[in-house]
């Protein structure tokens, strides 16, 4: 990271570590599905530690759970400071991409094959948060309808 990623007190900008995120979730859907990827939405992101100008930043991304045309992928960030070798984990999200056929339309994506526990809890609880944001969205629009 440099210095024009940063504030004047030395801290990577937070847009700066959702940029990289965002990138690395597409690589991920895009290796899953085979397909051209958008994201379609971002949520639960949390800054657990501020990343310095001069830290290694590693991130890590994986498809937690796949449906019709959408994937939830989990992306964790970790920064190192390399003078000491301290690593922290800093930051967590997850992303919603939808996987585009040719003519930019939603397509199809391959089911996720879970192998191990983790990978399986992983997928619960991707399911708990898509069943979250779909029930919230409905509630919102229910709201809306009433005050019309």
């Amino acid at each position: 990271m440099g210095l024009v990623d940063a504030n004047n007190a030395g801290n990577v900008h937070g847009g700066v570590i959702m940029r990289m995120c965002d990138e690395v979730a597409g690589l991920a859907a895009i290796r899953h599905s085979g397909r051209r990827v958008v994201t379609a939405g971002m949520d639960r992101m949390t800054f657990t530690h501020p990343v310095y100008v001069g830290d290694l930043v590693t991130v890590k991304a994986m498809v937690n759970a796949a449906w019709r045309t959408s994937m939830e992928v989990g992306v964790r960030v970790e920064s190192e400071d390399v003078r000491t070798g301290e690593r922290r984990h800093t930051s967590s999200v997850y992303l919603t991409m939808v996987a585009l056929d040719e003519h930019g339309r939603p397509t199809a994506v391959p089911p996720l094959e879970c192998e191990t526990e983790v990978e399986r809890r992983r997928q619960r609880e991707a399911q708990l948060r898509r069943d979250l944001r779909l029930a919230e969205r409905e509630q919102i629009r229910a709201a809306r309808s009433r005050e019309d």
